[in-house]
């Protein structure tokens, strides 16, 4: 600092050097249509999406949604073991399957630029995997695609949907 003349500078870089993803705020109601518009119009450039729901309950059920209507998908969640879970990613990134489904994607450690669309369902339900830093590492997962999105379905902005996306637009303008 001291040779900063007491500057500090603050460096916005993720390693992909790709911009976050533009957010939008979409109403709950119709989310499972508009979602499923999202994901054929993304499977039909190639490009693949994440899906967050509230439990394993809702993974496996918003999967099967997907599925019965025309869409390549699947669920990944914690009742999964490792090699299911590894697989599960593995048939995102191959293609075998355009949409994946999940309840917590921050513990998987995801890589993956073929993901140009994060959709969070009921993002505006409090609690530790909708706070603003889990929020924030959740919609960055599409930070690896330079057309990167980010869909958040909710009702209501609550203060750390706010918090997350000032800050995600903080970090697109530097």
């Amino acid at each position: 600092v001291e040779w900063a003349n007491e500057r500090v500078v603050d460096m916005v870089i993720r390693p992909t050097h790709v911009l976050d993803p533009v957010c939008h705020v979409r109403p709950k109601g119709g989310q499972l249509e508009d979602l499923l518009a999202e994901v054929k119009q993304r499977a039909g450039r190639k490009e693949r999406v994440l899906a967050v729901a509230l439990t394993k309950r809702d993974a496996e059920d918003l999967a099967s949604y997907l599925i019965d209507n025309g869409v390549r998908a699947g669920y990944i969640h914690s009742g999964l073991n490792t090699v299911e879970r590894a697989d599960a990613l593995k048939s995102l990134q191959s293609g075998d399957i355009d949409c994946l489904v999940g309840v917590n994607l921050l513990r998987e450690g995801l890589d993956l630029p073929q993901v140009s669309l994060v959709a969070i369902l009921s993002a505006d339900s409090e609690g530790f995997l909708r706070c603003e830093t889990s929020l924030l590492q959740t919609i960055g997962r599409a930070a690896r695609n330079a057309g990167g999105e980010a869909i958040l379905y909710a009702d209501r902005v609550t203060k750390s949907m706010e918090a997350c996306l000032r800050e995600t637009e903080r970090r697109r303008t530097k």
